[in-house]
């Protein structure tokens, strides 16, 4: 954990920002004066001369978004090239785990709710919240090794690349993929001018980055494609210098601005009204993959990566840290909403009741991994205490 006098580059509060600002707008979506709100979220703000026409939500969830992963691909990468991923062995368990974690809940979510006029919705439980998830493990976690933070992190963000796959191939029936490689070619020289920042240092080069990061986010905007994949892409390839400045100016922004603001819109979501003999195979199918298909899978899945380790040497993860990832794991929230949204939009009735399941199956995983996670750290925390 980094130490800082500044409390929002560190973890606990940021955490508590977060926790906060979704709970307020749960509960402002849901008292009768709601309307102003959603009102000014689905406005929309076009950019004249593009293709660009998003609603005030959407803005929050595309553009500020896509600077969350930017920095949270800028870690990773860090992560595998010098930290906790940076080999073969290391980085193969949150690979095969998140495999897991998305093939059982879809294999759950199946069995329960298998049927014609539900099965579309198995995408829903695959996909994890990563700043909720993040959010969580720093509020309980103190005392936790950083490699759990690591694991949750590329577990997460590769949990949410498949999600964001599932909307583009899955959902998006109009992709433009010349504005697709536009935005390739834009990333592309991103990574060129990133190279030539560190290599000259001229802050022209740092004024030009900016510029064609935007473009790229906007040209995958306009592509169809989700646009927090473009955020993704640039954090990944530039150059390690430019990118640790890059993250170190943005973190308190991300942490005390973005992610509250996002918490925020993502949570406001109304609660819909439905009696239990009312509810669909989705409701139970979403209720039940999310907190246990992500256990079970995330779980199983890691137990089996800690078997391809070298005879003799330490597990990169413990397999109780594996199953409190699990957990956290099961937080799907934005994603799983989104996709819920995307796989019922012809149906409202199963789509209401899929975001009903989607909420107590994040509640439900939220719970559970706030216990486990917080005797886990005290378990970490004692075992300090006993050796020093």
């Amino acid at each position: 954990m980094r130490i800082s006098s500044n409390p929002l580059r560190g973890q606990q509060f940021p955490a508590a920002l977060l926790l906060a600002a979704a709970g307020l707008g749960l509960l402002l979506a849901n008292i009768p004066t709601h309307d102003g709100i959603a009102s000014v979220l689905h406005a929309h703000i076009a950019i004249p001369g593009t293709p660009l026409d998003l609603s005030i939500a959407h803005w929050v969830s595309d553009g500020l978004l896509a600077i969350f992963f930017l920095v949270v691909a800028i870690e990773l990468r860090h992560e595998l090239a010098h930290g906790e991923l940076n080999s073969v062995r290391k980085a193969v368990q949150p690979a095969i785990a998140a495999a897991g974690g998305v093939l059982v809940p879809i294999a759950v979510y199946l069995l329960i709710a298998g049927g014609e006029a539900t099965s579309g919705g198995w995408p829903i439980p695959t996909a994890t919240d990563i700043a909720f998830a993040l959010g969580v493990l720093a509020m309980f976690g103190k005392g936790l090794p950083s490699a759990v933070r690591v694991f949750l992190l590329a577990l997460a963000i590769l949990d949410d690349i498949i999600g964001i796959i599932f909307i583009a191939v899955l959902f998006a029936h109009d992709v433009d993929w010349l504005m697709f490689a536009l935005a390739v070619a834009a990333v592309i020289v991103f990574w060129l001018l990133s190279h030539w920042l560190h290599a000259n240092g001229h802050s022209g080069i740092a004024v030009a980055m900016g510029v064609v990061g935007v473009i790229a986010w906007g040209l995958m905007a306009a592509s169809g494609i989700h646009a927090t994949i473009a955020g993704v892409m640039l954090g990944l390839v530039m150059a390690p210098v430019p990118a640790e400045r890059v993250r170190h100016a943005l973190e308190p922004t991300v942490n005390g601005l973005i992610l509250p603001i996002f918490a925020f819109v993502a949570a406001f979501v109304v609660i819909p009204a439905v009696s239990p003999s009312q509810l669909s195979p989705a409701f139970w199918a979403i209720l039940v993959a999310l907190p246990v298909g992500k256990i079970i899978g995330i779980t199983l899945f890691g137990w089996l990566s800690l078997q391809l380790r070298p005879r003799g040497t330490a597990p990169a993860l413990a397999l109780p840290d594996v199953i409190a990832a699990g957990m956290l794991g099961g937080i799907g929230f934005t994603v799983s909403l989104l996709l819920a949204n995307l796989a019922f939009a012809a149906d409202a009735g199963v789509r209401d009741q899929a975001i009903l399941g989607v909420l107590a199956g994040s509640l439900i995983a939220l719970v559970l991994s706030g216990v486990f996670v917080s005797m886990r750290a005290r378990h970490y925390r004692m075992l300090a205490a006993a050796t020093s």
